[in-house]
């Protein structure tokens, strides 16, 4: 693929959510969410810690390292969220929340339910990058041009390139490459456009109008381990509770063996609890795969987020509990977000 300059998002237009993160949009979104121009970024961006996390869909963000998030915003990270699209193909899953008027504004509905689990979580920024929700293969959204999986990955990593570039985060946080568990269309682009930012954002041959060139130092993919299943699996039957977790979930590939770094959240259970019911129309309450274990033994079955260390330009020695590990001594944790 050569190389190419593209012109890309202002990066001053944001747009204040009521809940608390700063939200950044799109020009696709601009229009909607209306227009503030950026006086508060802060001067400091190569000197303080912030980590960047890469999903699909709202509420990806609640069920993938949550606690990881809270607790590095408590410690003063900089944290930052990019969500690719706005979950208009996704099911309403929780039937008190299956009302015509939700399916009528699913898209703003999913959007509220993004900045509530973003406030609880404890993100400083959530950038989207407005793309349409994919659906799965050979559904309607599949097809839209608009979709997410349809925008050429030049376009796409470009607007990831130039969040990279304006937040500098030395930590960044994506999807796995070996997703055959469940390879949605959006989950499969998040990674894609990932690894083709993680290479591109340091390079200045790349998107000149997205920022000034900067290298993020660490890669990691985001994974639930088996071992953390099988825990609870486990735990649920000796407390005689039926587990949702059949023979299929221990069927399916392991990646175990590629975990690097196990970050502890004990603790910190219920930030992932609550964000994931701010999630109302995607999280069922009764849900026994999200909350099938009382709240003081889910706790405690599996309290760490597991992640597998990609790719890292400095030098680090794994196993490892802190995604920062081999970046303090370069950079002090500074105030998470401007108001």
């Amino acid at each position: 693929m050569g190389r190419q300059s593209r012109r890309l998002i202002p990066a001053g237009w944001r747009c204040g959510l009521r809940f608390g993160p700063t939200l950044r949009a799109s020009p696709r979104l601009a229009d909607s969410l209306g227009r503030v121009t950026d006086q508060q970024q802060s001067n400091d961006t190569d000197e303080r810690l912030c980590i960047l996390t890469v999903h699909a869909h709202p509420d990806d963000e609640a069920s993938k390292g949550a606690g990881t998030i809270r607790r590095y915003r408590d410690d003063g990270v900089h944290t930052v969220l990019v969500t690719c699209t706005g979950g208009e193909a996704g099911e309403v899953i929780n039937p008190a929340m299956d009302r015509p008027e939700v399916h009528a504004n699913l898209a703003e509905v999913r959007r509220e339910e993004l900045s509530r689990a973003a406030e609880i979580i404890g993100y400083g920024e959530v950038v989207l990058l407005g793309y349409h929700d994919s659906g799965m293969p050979d559904s309607e959204a599949n097809a839209r041009p608009d979709a997410f999986a349809n925008i050429p990955p030049d376009e796409s990593t470009g607007q990831l390139v130039e969040v990279i570039r304006r937040t500098r985060p030395q930590v960044i946080i994506t999807y796995n490459d070996d997703q055959t568990g469940y390879p949605h269309p959006d989950h499969l682009m998040v990674h894609d456009i990932s690894m083709l930012a993680w290479h591109r954002a340091g390079d200045p041959a790349w998107y000149p109008e997205a920022g000034e060139p900067f290298t993020p130092s660490k890669l990691y993919f985001t994974v639930w381990s088996t071992a953390r299943i099988k825990k609870m699996h486990e735990t649920m039957l000796s407390l005689g509770v039926e587990s949702p977790f059949t023979q299929e979930w221990f069927d399916r590939p392991t990646q175990d063996h590629r975990i690097t770094s196990s970050v502890p959240v004990e603790g910190l259970y219920q930030v992932r609890k609550q964000a994931l019911l701010a999630h109302a129309t995607q999280i069922d309450p009764a849900s026994p795969f999200w909350f099938g274990l009382p709240d003081d033994v889910a706790e405690s079955v599996h309290p760490y987020d597991d992640y597998v260390l990609y790719e890292s330009r400095i030098p680090t020695d794994v196993p490892e509990h802190d995604l920062f590990a081999g970046l303090r001594a370069n950079a002090v944790a500074g105030v998470a977000a401007a108001p």
